[in-house]
């Protein structure tokens, strides 16, 4: 048995994923702004790779579209860590 979908009102608070299926003829680059514009809008606490789950499945029929194309590279990404930026302090012990 698969596991429970959050809500799509949860998963996509301020409509923009959903705003960006309904434009026509959007390419990569402004879905990847959307993109981030959803992320930043997610509640706290709330797991981004479950949402984008919940939000492919609502949308699975646009397999086409370039926000699908996002979405889904955004669950294939490995998380990584921050890493360590340059500056006197990093070089001090």
């Amino acid at each position: 048995m698969g596991r429970k979908l959050m809500d799509l009102g949860e998963a996509d608070p301020k409509g923009l994923i959903r705003e960006s299926y309904r434009i026509d003829g959007i390419g990569d680059a402004e879905c990847r702004s959307i993109f981030m514009d959803w992320a930043l809008s997610l509640h706290p606490g709330l797991d981004p790779k479950e949402a984008m789950r919940t939000v492919l499945v609502a949308y699975q029929g646009q397999s086409e579209h370039p926000m699908t194309r996002v979405l889904g590279e955004g669950l294939t990404r490995e998380s990584r860590p921050p890493a360590r930026r340059g500056g006197a302090r990093g070089r001090r012990s």
